[in-house]
C-alpha cells in the first residue's frame, strides 16, 4: 500500500532535514483505509469509510526534538512545513537525552512473512459487509419480546507504514483487521435494562465468525436479568477471559519506562524482585504468524524478539526505549510488549468453576481506578454469584478494593482459555480472598 514515489519523499523529507541543520531524522509514512457499518434493528443507522496517508517527521537538531505531522504529502507544501518545524524546534529547551536508538538494535531484515494482511482485503464488496451486519441482527431479532434494541456493528481497516532514520534503518509493515460486534438491550420489569455484547476479531475475513455472534450476545444479556448487589464480603474472584486482560495491563503499565522515569509507578526498584505469585509466568512473544500485535520492530525500529516479562512471579524486566533509558542510565530493551502470554493452567473454565463453593464470576468493569504509583485500586464490577459450583445470582453495582500487587499475590489458579484473537492472550484466572463492596 506504500508506493515507491511515496517512499522517495519520505527519503526527501528525510534528507531536506538533515541539509537544514538536523543531526538526525526519522520519517514515517502511513497508508491506511477504513469502513465501518452499523445497523439498530433492521434499519442501517450508520455507514463510515475514510482512506488517509500521512508523513510523520521526528528531527533531531542540537540537543533538541520535535515530531509534527502533515496529511498533505506534497514536495512543496512539505518543504515549508518541515523547515517551519525546524525553525521552532530551535526555540525549545535542549534535551540530550532525545536521541535515535543505536543502529545495531534496529531491525535487520532477517525475519519472514508474518502473514498479517489479507490479500482479499480490496476484494471484499461493501455487499458482503453489509449483510454480515444486517444477519448479526436477523439471527436474534424478534426472537425475544423483551428486547429493547439490537445494535450491529461492522469494521474493517488496513494499514501500512514505511520508516526511514539517517541512521541507517528503513522497513515497512502492513497489516489488515475485520471485527463485528453485536449488542442486546432487554427489558426487564424495573428501571434498570440488561444489557450485554459480543464480538470477534480476525486478521483474514475468511476467519471471521459471521454467524452466532448475535445468538451469544442474547444468551449474555438474558443471564444478567436481575441483577443485583449482594452482600459485602471476601469473595474467591473468578476473572472472565474477557477482562482478565485489563488486569495484567495494570501489571505491564507499571513496567514502562516512562512510568519508572517520572517515579510513577508501583513497580519502581523492583527489578529481579518476586513481585506477584510464583504461578504467574508472563511472556513477550511478538513474531507468532497470523496474530493481533505481531511485528518484527517497534516504533522506534528497534527489533522485537520473545522476552520473559514475569518468570515464576519474578520481574524480569522493564520496557525501556532510547529516551529512558538514556534518563535513567539503564539498558534500553523495547518500548512495548507485543503479544502478551500468560503460562496457561491445565483446567478450564468450567472446571474451575465448579472447584468454587463460593465465589463471584466478574464478567465486566464498570468504571474505576488504580494509583499508578502505589498499586492501589477500586473498580465497579459485574458478574454472577457462585454457590456451590453453579452460577446463580447476576449481581451489579458492586465495587472490587485492594491492591495490585496485594491482588497478584491471591492468583490461585490460571484457565487454558485465553481468546487468541487478541494480543493480550490472557485466560480465565482465580484470585482468592478479594474485597466486595456490595450491601
Amino acid at each position: 500500500m506504500i508506493t515507491t514515489e511515496q517512499k522517495n519523499i519520505a527519503q526527501w523529507a528525510m534528507n531536506l532535514a538533515l541539509q537544514n541543520g538536523c543531526q538526525a531524522s526519522r520519517v514515517s509514512i502511513i497508508s491506511g483505509v477504513n469502513t465501518s457499518f452499523e445497523y439498530r434493528n433492521t434499519q442501517l443507522d450508520k455507514s463510515y469509510q475514510s482512506a488517509e496517508n500521512k508523513l510523520y517527521i521526528d528531527v533531531f537538531i542540537d540537543g533538541r526534538y520535535s515530531s509534527f505531522s502533515s496529511n498533505r504529502i506534497d514536495k512543496a507544501d512539505l518543504e515549508r512545513f518541515i523547515k517551519a518545524g525546524i525553525e521552532s524546534t530551535k526555540l525549545l529547551a535542549p534535551d540530550p537525552c532525545k536521541q535515535l536508538p543505536d543502529p545495531s538494535r534496529y531491525y535487520k531484515h532477517d525475519g519472514g512473512d508474518l502473514e498479517l494482511y489479507d490479500a482479499s482485503f480490496d476484494s471484499i464488496t461493501p455487499e458482503e459487509k453489509l449483510l454480515v451486519t444486517r444477519q448479526a441482527v436477523e439471527e436474534i431479532f424478534g426472537s425475544d419480546e423483551r428486547i429493547i434494541s439490537i445494535t450491529s456493528s461492522y469494521s474493517d481497516g488496513a494499514g501500512a507504514e514505511y520508516m526511514i532514520t539517517s541512521n541507517g534503518f528503513e522497513a515497512e509493515s502492513i497489516d489488515s483487521a475485520f471485527d463485528v460486534t453485536v449488542e442486546v438491550a432487554l427489558k426487564t420489569g424495573g428501571d434498570a435494562r440488561a444489557e450485554s455484547y459480543w464480538f470477534d476479531s480476525s486478521i483474514f475475513w475468511k476467519d471471521l465468525k459471521k454467524t452466532g455472534i448475535g445468538q451469544v450476545a442474547l444468551k449474555r444479556a438474558l443471564q444478567k436479568i436481575g441483577q443485583r448487589k449482594i452482600q459485602s464480603g471476601t469473595y474467591n474472584m473468578l476473572l472472565d477471559n474477557t477482562v482478565s486482560a485489563r488486569m495484567v495491563a495494570y501489571l505491564t503499565n507499571a513496567m514502562f519506562g516512562s512510568a519508572l522515569q517520572q517515579k510513577n509507578s508501583f513497580l519502581l526498584d523492583k527489578l529481579g524482585q518476586r513481585i506477584v505469585s510464583d504461578k504467574l509466568t508472563l511472556t513477550d512473544n511478538p513474531h507468532l504468524p497470523k496474530s493481533f500485535g505481531a511485528r518484527w520492530f517497534d516504533g522506534e525500529g528497534v527489533a522485537t524478539k520473545d522476552r520473559t516479562i514475569i518468570e515464576d512471579g519474578v520481574l524480569n524486566m522493564y520496557f525501556i526505549d532510547t529516551y529512558n533509558s538514556l534518563k535513567m542510565n539503564m539498558q534500553p530493551t523495547i518500548a512495548s510488549p507485543s503479544i502478551v502470554n500468560m503460562k496457561l493452567g491445565n483446567q478450564t473454565f468450567d472446571e474451575i468453576r465448579q472447584s468454587l463453593n463460593k465465589g463471584i464470576w466478574v464478567t465486566g468493569f464498570n468504571g474505576g481506578n488504580c494509583n499508578a504509583t502505589t498499586g492501589d485500586f477500586s473498580f465497579g464490577i459485574e458478574g454472577f454469584l457462585i454457590e456451590h459450583g453453579e452460577i446463580s445470582t447476576p449481581i451489579s453495582e458492586m465495587n472490587i478494593t485492594g491492591n495490585m500487587l496485594t491482588l497478584w499475590n491471591q492468583l490461585a489458579e490460571i484457565g487454558n482459555d485465553p481468546r487468541l484473537s487478541s494480543s493480550r492472550r490472557i485466560p480465565t484466572l482465580l484470585f482468592e480472598g478479594v474485597n466486595f463492596s456490595g450491601l
